[in-house]
């Protein structure tokens, strides 16, 4: 009898089920369990889970009779009402916690990752190469592009710089209230989109399941044909406008010139090294800057590959990282994504986007989100697990590193070399969100303080003494005894408290 294959919901690719070393036969039969334990555990965005099970959805019944879909209250139940005590094989699951289980079976073989640039025993001999080194990103990229030649003329980076993000700063054109990029994908909902909906509206009514954020239309591809629209699309629209304002921020423009791609990577829909291919071809057929392009690459082949690796380097117990013991609890206006209780325009757009589509793009997340609950001193665990639950494109493998290292500094350096938080003056320069806002970004004290100002300051001084001894913020860390209203923006802060800014 044929071994059959178990695919998860994060890895509906053709790449998944290809033939080739390690990897299942092209025609052996398919299982995919769709387990309502995995939304009873978490309050997922109403988005997310419509996405997912759209995409699982979708691939069943592109797979036809081939794939066994079984729905079951958890997966242990679902295989063996699929496959009874048969053996399956599985491509190594995206988080530790699925790892554990499909180990504990006792009737499932794991074979290696896919859907990534780099195999984990390449990452562990480059790390190990380093000699106790930092890990840093910088030459985790440059070593990416040298082996997978990327972006290389020969031995050299193209264009001679292997980094262009000077090129990638600039703020958004001032007076404009959009970028003027030409609109991105957006896939047709049909009826599996329906039933999907038609499903997750009965587990709400039940009372089994409940969600947060609202379900609009789908927004994201949730088959490979339409994942691949999408980027054909972004590489041949929108990635000549990518870089120059990939880290801005515009009110009426949430999306600019972003790909929209995370989700369909990490549905396992795209490959990443289709997605940088064509990015390439594009630059040196001269249809895109090479600053745009390789803004993009670093995006996929640098900082996506560095993070999965780092999940697994790191081990399971980096999620209780806490060097700068933050331990307030998430207020009940962020955990509802409530953005009519937020007078600060900043964090309510941002919040407001979530709420209303499950994503924003990088420097919403890091610079007003996780920024916002770093300077707040609230706990890490639990920004990870709201950062996962409420964005489409949010696993465990992609937001533990992103939030506990980047985002939130809990690691205290392993895996950046400072705190990622800045005060008002930041979010004025690269957006237009301080336009209209009741808080004026310079103010540090009084009613019009601006909370991120006021926050940035009351960060540095609760951790000053760490802060001094990093070359990275100890000119910041001198700036507060220059601050004849110390006192006063110390009260303001504690003035705000949990309620919204």
């Amino acid at each position: 009898m044929t071994t059959a294959h178990w695919l998860f919901g994060d890895q509906l690719g053709p790449h998944f089920l290809s033939p080739g070393e390690d990897g299942p036969d092209r025609d052996v039969p398919v299982v995919i369990i769709e387990a309502r334990s995995v939304f009873r555990r978490r309050r997922f965005h109403r988005a997310k889970a419509h996405l997912v099970l759209s995409a699982m959805r979708h691939r069943a019944a592109e797979l036809g009779g081939r794939v066994r879909y079984v729905r079951s209250e958890t997966y242990r139940e679902g295989l063996r009402e699929a496959v009874g005590d048969d053996t399956v094989t599985v491509h190594q699951p995206t988080s530790h916690a699925v790892l554990r289980l499909v180990e504990s079976l006792g009737t499932v073989t794991v074979l290696p990752a896919r859907g990534f640039l780099v195999p984990r025993p390449a990452f562990s001999a480059w790390a190990d190469a380093r000699g106790g080194r930092p890990l840093r990103q910088e030459d985790f990229y440059r070593w990416v592009r040298r082996e997978h030649e990327l972006l290389m003329d020969a031995d050299a980076p193209a264009g001679g710089r292997w980094n262009l993000d000077h090129d990638n700063r600039e703020p958004p054109p001032r007076g404009e209230r959009t970028l003027g990029a030409p609109a991105p994908y957006r896939p047709r909902e049909d009826d599996i989109d329906e039933r999907v909906r038609h499903d997750l509206d009965r587990w709400e009514r039940e009372g089994t399941v409940r969600f947060v954020g609202r379900d609009g239309p789908r927004r994201f591809p949730a088959s490979r044909r339409e994942a691949l629209a999408a980027l054909r699309r972004f590489t041949e629209h929108r990635l000549a406008g990518f870089g120059p304002h990939e880290d801005a921020m515009l009110a009426a423009d949430p999306v600019m010139s972003h790909s929209l791609l995370s989700s369909s990577l990490n549905l396992g829909l795209l490959h990443p090294l289709e997605c940088v291919e064509r990015a390439e071809r594009a630059w040196r057929a001269g249809q895109a800057p090479l600053n745009s392009v390789e803004g993009f690459v670093r995006q996929i082949a640098g900082w996506r590959e560095y993070v999965w690796q780092l999940y697994w380097h790191f081990g399971d117990d980096y999620r209780d990282s806490n060097a700068l013991r933050h331990d307030a609890p998430l207020p009940d206006w962020f955990l509802e994504l409530d953005a009519d209780a937020v007078t600060a325009r900043c964090l309510a757009t941002a919040l407001a986007q979530v709420r209303d589509t499950g994503w924003t793009h990088h420097i919403p997340r890091l610079m007003l989100l996780g920024s916002y609950a770093l300077q707040r001193g609230w706990d890490p665990r639990a920004v990870t697990d709201w950062f996962h639950r409420c964005f489409v494109d949010g696993y465990d493998w992609v937001m533990l590193p992103n939030v506990v290292g980047m985002s939130q500094y809990a690691d205290g350096g392993r895996m950046t070399t400072k705190p990622y938080t800045s005060g008002g003056s930041y979010v004025n320069r690269m957006s237009d969100l301080c336009k209209g806002c009741a808080y004026r970004p310079t103010e540090r004290s009084g009613d019009r303080a601006c909370p991120y100002t006021t926050g940035y300051w009351a960060f540095l001084h609760r951790h000053r003494r760490r802060l001094a001894g990093n070359h990275r913020t100890a000119q910041a860390v001198r700036g507060l005894d220059r601050l004849a209203d110390l006192d006063e923006l110390l009260g303001r802060n504690t003035e705000l408290g949990d309620a919204p800014p």
